[in-house]
């Protein structure tokens, strides 16, 4: 065979057969050797492949969860930036561009009394530019008739609501940090007010001027006309609205000196108790055994007020300024008060209110005493007179810290009683501390308590 591979004879010798392939899945023979098994995976090498894959689809999650946060939280900032852009013409206070969210804020669903005009207590305000510089900002973002004061009037109706039973107004120094309050009794007799033969401050939403609407005007010109006391906004409620806003805030811790029958079937007993709602308008309507009558249930209902407002501040030591909040709101949607305060507004003075100390609240009641009125119809009533200079005096110390004093000229308070007979109620200021450690008013020994009546089931007067 030569190099070429060709025999002697010339010819190529034929090609050997090719070995017979073996599938991986087939019998080994005996001819042919078990093919080699492939070295076992380690459990080392499994978990690092294992370990491989979940490292893959971690990622694969964490991208889509970074996706989905970044989209929602674009969403979140382009909705807040829309809400809060100047989008909006605020019509009803002087057509400034306001945003959404503020708008929301500054609505007024409960403000079923109506609004107020303040054109003109605008023209009588006479600030006193002595006390406070003309670029002076209290920093409460709130609508003020005077920079550095915020005044609210609230009125509590009796059960028919007819007539007023607790007329109060808060005035909130902003300026100084304080809360001042003002009682005026419901028997003040303001004889230009109300075509009431009495002439009772009670009857003047019901029975004042007929043109002046809406009728809660009528009280906030009154209050103005007569104490100088500029309102930015009102408050009223009825007695079953109490009972419900009571119930709501989970009842009025308060110390009862002595048993108290408002009707036989209506009692508070004595001790430490909280008030529910019900017992609340029992006691602030109570006045049957005290000896100074109407008089008596306003220092009792100065109790209250002492007692509610430390409930609120233990609603916020305890359960949270939130919790207060919802409150306000479930209060607020519930339609318990009619205001024309907004839910921000609202809001705003909580805040405030909540940093006064029970120090720093003073309540007075209007200076007068008990005098006899005779009405045009020949019957004589019993009323409250207004002592002027004394009542003058004491808006110009508490209630006017902004404004320049009020003098005899400025008001139209007129005096039943000119040669006073008594100067009891001529300064009754004290603080709600002081209050809420008061005993209850003096009892009439002369009145037989409804315990002490047999058989007595007809109801009270109160």
């Amino acid at each position: 065979m030569d190099k070429n591979g060709y025999n002697s004879t010339g010819n190529k010798p034929k090609p050997k057969p090719l070995k017979p392939l073996v599938r991986a899945d087939s019998v080994h023979h005996e001819n042919h050797p078990p093919k080699k098994k492939r070295p076992q995976q380690s459990v080392s090498s499994k978990n690092t492949k294992n370990n491989s894959r979940k490292h893959k689809n971690t990622f694969s999650v964490k991208d889509f969860i970074i996706k989905f946060v970044s989209i929602t939280a674009s969403i979140v900032i382009i909705f807040a930036l829309v809400l809060n852009m100047p989008i909006v013409v605020d019509t009803e206070n002087g057509g400034n561009n306001i945003s959404l969210i503020n708008l929301f804020k500054n609505q007024k669903p409960a403000a079923k009394e109506g609004e107020l005009n303040k054109e003109t207590v605008l023209e009588k305000l006479n600030i006193d530019n002595t006390a406070v510089p003309e670029d002076f900002d209290d920093g409460l973002d709130l609508p003020q008739l005077v920079e550095g004061q915020y005044s609210v009037l609230f009125l509590g109706f009796e059960p028919d609501e007819y007539n007023t039973d607790i007329m109060w107004i808060f005035q909130f120094d902003i300026g100084h940090g304080k809360l001042n309050i003002l009682q005026i009794p419901r028997d003040t007799c303001l004889p230009d007010y109300t075509s009431s033969v009495t002439k009772k401050f009670n009857s003047i939403y019901t029975m004042g001027n007929p043109e002046i609407q809406p009728p809660i005007q009528r009280v906030v010109n009154a209050v103005q006309e007569n104490f100088g006391i500029p309102i930015d906004a009102y408050v009223t409620t009825t007695c079953d609205d109490i009972v419900d806003i009571v119930d709501i805030i989970g009842g009025v811790p308060i110390h009862i000196d002595n048993e108290i029958v408002f009707e036989p079937d209506k009692v508070i007993p004595a001790g430490d108790v909280t008030l529910d709602g019900n017992q609340s308008v029992w006691f602030i309507r109570f006045r049957r055994e005290w000896v100074q009558g109407d008089i008596g249930r306003v220092q009792n209902q100065r109790r209250f007020m002492a007692a509610a407002m430390n409930k609120l501040s233990n609603i916020i030591e305890d359960e949270g300024r939130l919790k207060l909040y919802s409150y306000i709101k479930e209060i607020y949607d519930n339609d318990l008060l009619y205001t024309d305060l907004s839910i921000g507004d609202m809001s705003k003075i909580a805040d405030f209110a909540s940093t006064i100390s029970m120090d720093n609240a003073q309540v007075n009641m209007v200076p007068g005493e008990d005098a006899v009125f005779y009405a045009a119809d020949g019957n004589a009533y019993s009323v409250y007179s207004v002592h002027k200079q004394e009542t003058i005096d004491l808006l110009n110390k508490y209630y006017r810290p902004y404004q320049k004093k009020m003098t005899e000229d400025d008001t139209a308070i007129v005096e039943l009683v000119t040669e006073h007979q008594y100067e009891t109620y001529d300064d009754t200021g004290a603080s709600l501390d002081e209050i809420q450690d008061s005993s209850e008013p003096v009892r009439n020994p002369d009145v037989t308590p409804y315990e002490k009546i047999p058989n007595r089931k007809e109801k009270s007067n109160d």
